[in-house]
């Protein structure tokens, strides 16, 4: 009597789009979990002092839930310098890497003095925003 083996399929084997996906998903967490984690470190380090991710959150500085898609200057109730007001920006990734590696030079006249100036910190803080203070 023979019997042949028949191998099951494999589902979420890496050589499937699918599967590759989720290696790499699952590959990747640990390291965004650790950014994220010392996002939020170096956001209450550096920017907690000001500002908020809470939605009705207050501070000298604008509560930063929901930054993302934001027109800078906009937040109702905050106060902004004339020239976060006219600065005709939109928080993205990029806006925010450069923002905050050195505001004062992207946005002449802001009252915004706190500088980032490594890469990888801002990397975190801008990930923790987006995670933590846009629902994610």
């Amino acid at each position: 009597m023979s019997t042949s083996f028949r191998r099951p399929a494999m589902l979420g084997h890496p050589s499937r789009t699918g599967g590759l996906l989720l290696v790499l998903i699952t590959l990747a967490s640990p390291a965004a979990q650790a950014q994220s984690m010392e996002g939020e470190r170096l956001f209450r380090q550096r920017c907690a002092t000001c500002h908020s991710i809470e939605e009705a959150g207050r501070g000298s500085g604008p509560s930063l839930a929901g930054v993302f898609g934001r027109e800078a200057g906009s937040l109702e109730g905050a106060r902004y310098s004339p020239a976060m007001q006219e600065a005709g920006l939109t928080w993205d990734e990029e806006t925010l890497e450069q923002f905050l590696g050195n505001p004062r030079d992207t946005v002449p006249g802001t009252t915004m003095a706190v500088r980032i100036s490594d890469p990888a910190q801002r990397a975190a803080i801008i990930s923790f925003l987006q995670n933590a203070g846009n629902g994610g």
